[in-house]
């Protein structure tokens, strides 16, 4: 019997379910390098309530405010993010698939730049 013998096709994947291209990649890496506070997810109510309280923080910190929301999801898995929202801080992925609240960014934030 050939049952376990057959030789199988090994499928290529990548990333963004095939639609990854060299450009795409190069801004995907460079948005990495970068630093400040990204938001990573698709715009949802979720996205929008960690982006509010990654935004409270940092004025209560006294810091820079303007935060990137990232939607390309090629961009979210150059961070290797599978599962969003994710809070992004100075190139680091500090959070991913819950909602913080002001006082969990607030401490995420003062931890990272300390």
């Amino acid at each position: 019997m050939g049952l376990f013998s057959k030789n199988k096709k090994e499928e290529k994947t990548s990333c963004c379910c095939g639609s990854c291209t060299p450009e795409t990649m190069a801004r995907a890496e460079a948005g990495k390098a970068s630093g400040g506070v990204k938001v990573l997810g698709s715009g949802c109510a979720k996205c929008v309530a960690l982006e509010q309280a990654a935004r409270e923080a940092l004025e209560e910190l006294g810091m820079e405010t303007a935060i990137d929301h990232v939607t390309d999801f090629a961009q979210i898995a150059a961070y290797g993010v599978m599962t969003t929202p994710a809070l992004v801080v100075d190139g680091k992925v500090v959070s991913y698939g819950k909602v913080l609240k002001k006082k969990e960014v607030k401490a995420l934030i003062q931890k990272i730049r300390g």
